[in-house]
């Protein structure tokens, strides 16, 4: 596994879900912050997505927008003052519920792509959290040449029900989300984690440690993968990321003991030997004192917490 893999990997609940919509003359639409990120594409025509508390944004064909941290926002045919919006603006799942194909498309229609990622957002990577409130990839020529067939591919699926759909919807969108958190780092001018992994020290350090989280390292074992002496990685590391590699390693490993008791079934002790824990008693005592509780009150919090719908077929609509 890599970062960004393991980053995403560590939040992902369930299926996305995802609708093609088709709108025309004025319209306006609320949704409310949630647990999760959303995203539009923009197929036909234009529009405008005016976030809470940011900048109206006016998104045009081909433009991707991600709202990574479940933004409350109002989307819209035109820019609309937030006093107006409150009042006009219909709730998004009414909303979507109108939005079906006319019998005579209309020359001003604007039409496209969007949807909802399931996060748990109590364990966010650093790599999630830095991500803007609203990521907005404008179409250009030959830019983001990935995330564009990725598009074509998801506009494809959600065009005409095919075979396989079950399984190729949810995997595309997966890969859209993938595409669209690759080419923000791409283009970032600021933040941290883009440096981070454009540095082939602290990169090649991470990439070890996510490889085989449970290996027994050191500092000397990582300066020795990454290439470098131990007082260079130690320097590099800590400025670039924040905490030495070991407290690093420490932290992800009782992220990845957070997941496994929160997907998987496993017993305490088989999630310690994978997260490099050497008893049971080790891996809560270090849980306990990250999260102020024991992993036994965590799964039956995360348990207890609402599932996400997580059946593709009936999630997607396609219109």
């Amino acid at each position: 596994m890599d970062v960004v893999s393991d980053a995403i990997s560590a939040v992902h609940l369930g299926h996305p879900s995802s609708h093609r919509v088709r709108m025309s003359g004025s319209w306006c639409a609320r949704l409310d912050p949630y647990d999760g990120a959303g995203f539009y594409v923009v197929l036909k025509g234009s529009c405008w997505l005016l976030p809470d508390g940011g900048a109206p944004v006016s998104l045009g064909v081909g433009d991707a927008v991600l709202l990574p941290h479940g933004a409350g926002h109002v989307i819209a045919d035109a820019p609309v003052d937030t006093a107006v919006a409150e009042e006009t603006a219909v709730p998004f799942e009414q909303w979507l519920a109108g939005t079906g194909p006319r019998a005579l498309p209309d020359r001003d229609e604007a039409e496209m792509l969007c949807g909802r990622y399931w996060l748990d957002c109590s364990r966010l990577h650093p790599l999630m959290t830095e991500l803007p409130e609203v990521v907005h990839l404008p179409s250009r020529v030959g830019s983001h040449l990935e995330l564009r067939a990725a598009i074509d591919l998801l506009a494809g699926e959600l065009d005409e029900r095919r075979p396989g759909s079950c399984i190729a919807l949810p995997s595309l969108l997966d890969l859209l989300l993938v595409y669209i958190i690759r080419s923000w780092m791409t283009e970032a001018t600021s933040g941290a984690w883009p440096r981070v992994l454009s540095d082939p020290v602290t990169a090649a350090a991470l990439r070890a440690l996510h490889s085989n989280p449970a290996a027994p390292w050191s500092n000397d074992r990582l300066a020795a993968e990454a290439g470098v002496s131990r007082p260079t990685l130690a320097r590099r590391f800590t400025t670039l990321v924040g905490r030495p590699p070991m407290a690093y390693l420490t932290w992800w490993r009782l992220i990845l003991a957070a997941t496994l008791l929160r997907d998987t079934a496993d017993t305490l002790a088989t999630v310690a030997s994978r997260v490099g824990y050497g008893s049971p008693y080790a891996l809560s005592h270090a849980f306990e004192r990250e999260f102020g509780t024991t992993p036994g009150r965590y799964r039956m919090q995360a348990a207890g917490r609402p599932a996400p719908h997580r059946t593709p077929s009936t999630d997607v609509k396609t219109d």
